[in-house]
Formats: structure tokens, sequence, C-alpha cells
């Protein structure tokens, strides 16, 4: 179990300076039950929660506001480690009297939490989510090494589930090797895949610009978007720190623009997954995190994306 309020000075992810009635709060999901590869993920929160004390007074400098007065940090949810179905069945109580509350990042945490996040989201709107999801893996197989469900399925469960919009599922930096019918899975379901090969060499807001604009297209007019970024959708050069890396990645910087350009989007929640500090190097991974974690909530903030959905 973990249940630490982190941070003692008014930085980013700081609850002691923000209002009662924070519009935005983050939290920790520090669950690694799942992982095929690496564990570790579970001190992820912590790792994040730690590289965002470099923001300072985290005024960011393109959208030149900060997240800090209307932040929240509610520490890291209560979660059992004997189980994913124990997990996941702790997991909902907690999510669903926040949701109303606050637009919320999550702080993984393995990808495995994703799924019943948007279980959450789908009771709590009454519709299905349009996604944006940043990945080196498609997570798409039908079973996970012989278990029903994982880190590595959770796309095909939420699916399958009707938990979101199938045309308007966009996936970003998929390399990892699989056979057909799970790496186009998102595709052949009417969604649409940038994957990493497709995205080298493309960097800024002008050359990314058509890529942007097809993600806009996608997204139906006030259709609520849920955002999950896989910290080994980076290159292993710019997040060692993570379970399954996978080289021939993004750079920090693509995903940095990528979610510069999209803000605006009526955003309603994000997770940022796997970050794994035993294999970090000099808090790369960690410092990657946080400042995607800061530059969604700036965004949000300065563009007017749904403050609570």
């Amino acid at each position: 179990m973990s249940d630490f309020a982190y941070l003692s000075d008014a930085r980013l992810l700081n609850a002691a300076a923000a209002p009662a009635g924070a519009a935005y709060a983050a939290a920790g999901i520090g669950w690694d039950g799942a992982t095929t590869n690496r564990p570790g993920a579970r001190m992820g929160p912590q790792a994040i929660r730690q590289a965002s004390r470099m923001l300072c007074d985290a005024t960011h400098p393109l959208f030149d506001c900060s997240p800090s007065p209307v932040l929240a940090d509610l520490g890291d949810l209560r979660l059992p480690n004997t189980g994913l179905d124990a997990m996941r069945a702790a997991l909902g109580p907690q999510v669903a009297p926040l949701l109303p509350r606050h637009h919320m990042v999550w702080l993984g945490g393995d990808h495995s939490i994703t799924l019943p996040l948007l279980r959450a989201y789908r009771r709590w709107l009454g519709r299905p989510l349009a996604v944006i999801h940043f990945d080196a893996h498609c997570d798409t197989w039908r079973d996970h090494f012989g278990e029903p469900s994982g880190h590595g399925t959770w796309v095909y469960e939420a699916f399958q589930e009707g938990l979101v919009v199938p045309e308007a599922f966009v996936q970003l930096g998929i390399r990892s090797a699989g056979e057909r019918a799970a790496r186009d899975y998102v595709a052949d379901q009417g969604g649409l895949i940038f994957d990493a090969r497709g995205l080298r060499g493309l960097d800024g807001p002008r050359q990314l610009a058509p890529v942007v604009e097809a993600i806009r297209q996608r997204m139906p007019a006030g259709q609520p978007v849920y955002l999950s970024l896989d910290i080994d959708v980076l290159d292993p050069a710019f997040a060692p720190g993570t379970g399954t890396p996978e080289p021939g990645g993004l750079t920090t910087s693509q995903v940095l623009t990528l979610l510069e350009e999209l803000a605006g989007l009526p955003f309603v929640g994000m997770d940022c997954v796997e970050v794994a500090p035993p294999y970090d190097h000099a808090e790369l991974s960690a410092n990657a995190a946080a400042a995607f974690v800061w530059t969604y909530l700036a965004g949000c903030l300065a563009r007017g994306a749904w403050p609570r959905g």
C-alpha cells in the first residue's frame, strides 16, 4: 500500500498550495502487478513527483500560465498488491467520486490501470470516449501470456466493452513486434495509427501539422477525449526507465510538440504510465513524464479544455 501526499514546497504537484476546490488534481496509482518484463512502475508516481520539483513556479514557456494555483495532489490511491482483479476492484470506488470534482491526471503504474479508469469515465460521462494513445506497444492482444487481461490487453478490452469511440481512437509511436491482427487492430476497427516509423524525422509544429490535423479531424465535436501516455513511446535514449523499452521510438521534443499542438481538445483526463525508476538513468524518464504532465495541464488551462468534463 502507498498513500503519501507529496511535495513540501509550492511546486507543480502540491496539495498544500492548491485551493480546496482545485479544478485539476493528480493522483498516483502505484501498481505494476501486470508487468511482463521489468517491474518497478509501482514507484513511478513518486519519481514523477520528485522530478516535478525542477519545474520551479511551473509557468509554461509556450502557454504562459501555471497550473499550480488550481492543482492539487491527492496522493496515491490505496491499492492491494495481491492481484489484478483485486486492484481493479479497489480502484473503481476510489476513482468515481474524484471525477465530478477534478480534472484528473493519473500517475502510474503499469498500463493495466487504464482499463478500469476508462470504465469509470464511461460510467460517469454516460458515453464512450475518444482516446489519444502514445505507446511503443499496440496493447491490443486478446490475452496476456495466457492471462485474460493485463497491461497489453487494455485497448482490445476497451473496444470490446464499448468504452471508446472506434473512429476517434488514435495511436502514436507504435513499433513493437506483433502479429498483424494485433498491430493493425485499431485501424481495422476504424481508428488511426501513426507508427514510429512514419513519424521518424518529423519534429516541430510545422512538420507535425498534418499529424495534428488528422487527429483533430477524428475528434467529433464535443466528444470527451482521454489521453493515455506510456513513457515507452519514447526511444530508450530518452526514457530508459521503463519496463518494456523498444528501440526506435519518439523523441521527447516530438511528444512535447504533439501535446502542445493538441491542447484545446476537450480532454477530460490523462494518465502517464510505465515509468520504472529502478532502470532510469539521471532521472531522464521521470523528468520527461513530469514535463508531459505539466504541458498537458498548462495546455488544458490555457486553451480552455473542460475543467471537470
